[in-house]
């Protein structure tokens, strides 16, 4: 038999998790920056691969200290424009580097009442991914781990029944999510912020107002939602965990339960994902 021959393939290396924290202090009122950025060079490696020549590698201990000292030269700003200048630089100053992704998680710090230099952290993280080449650049923004729940407004029926299927159908349950999304923007002029708190709002209002059948039947509407509400944007991508909440049975304690004591299920749960995108969108490219 002819033997094969053994190759490299796709490789990459980074920088992952720098915790990078930016203070403003203009005035009596700080504000708080605070992102987790990873960085991912792929590019001319191969010989630190085969041959451990690292003579094109740029070392991941540059990648931090470049993060902290961009920081430092101009404020971070909206998470999006600083993964810009991160990747921009990595892509088009380190010759070996032909392609560059930056992702950022960033958390929210609030002013605790009047307060100029005190905060509380929200649990909610604000995303943002960007990938450069030497000659283009793709911008992803979104969220993770925004929690969400209705009482009323959800039903679950009409699903098809085997020997092992013991769930009831209901015409009125709890539906409640944490909602992660990321979308693809078209353009990367674009007022960040503005934006992701235009698709932000979207998510939740289409979550609130839509009468569900299924959970994925509101995954598609809060996407679609965001879609109209937001030109720039050309594709939303959507994972959703359904958090179970099932009736309590009371009859063994002479009570009833007309819906209103529910034991909370952590695991296992529904896992409902998917992508809402327009139909003249143009190809995602490197984005994702």
């Amino acid at each position: 038999m002819k033997r094969s021959r053994i190759v490299l393939g796709d490789n990459q290396y980074g920088k992952a998790e720098t915790h990078v924290v930016h203070v403003s202090r203009q005035g009596w009122r700080h504000e708080v920056t605070d992102f987790n950025v990873s960085i991912s060079l792929s590019g001319d490696f191969a010989t630190t691969y085969l041959e451990g020549d690292n003579s094109k590698v740029l070392p991941t201990d540059t990648q931090k200290n470049t993060v902290f000292a961009f920081a430092r030269e101009a404020p971070p700003g909206q998470p999006e424009e600083f993964a810009l200048r991160l990747a921009r630089h990595f892509a088009r100053d380190v010759d070996a580097v032909a392609r560059a992704r930056v992702h950022i998680e960033a958390v929210h710090w609030g002013h605790i009442r009047d307060q100029g230099f005190a905060f509380e952290r929200g649990h909610e993280k604000r995303l943002a991914t960007v990938t450069c080449t030497k000659e283009a650049e793709w911008v992803v923004s979104g969220l993770t781990d925004l929690v969400l729940m209705k009482t009323s407004g959800s039903e679950f029926h009409g699903f098809p029944r085997d020997r092992y299927t013991t769930l009831e159908e209901t015409h009125d349950r709890i539906l409640a999510t944490a909602v992660t999304a990321r979308w693809r923007w078209s353009e990367s002029d674009v007022d960040w912020l503005e934006g992701w708190n235009a698709a932000r709002t979207a998510l939740i209002k289409a979550f609130a107002a839509h009468h569900s059948l299924a959970l994925q039947q509101t995954l598609f509407a809060m996407g679609e939602d965001v879609l109209v509400r937001q030109p720039e944007i050309a594709e939303i991508r959507l994972s959703m965990p359904n958090k179970h909440h099932f009736t309590v049975d009371l009859a063994p304690f002479g009570l009833t339960n007309d819906n209103e004591v529910f034991y909370a299920s952590d695991r296992p749960y529904g896992l409902i994902e998917g992508t809402v995108t327009r139909d003249d969108a143009r190809e995602p490219g490197l984005a994702w």
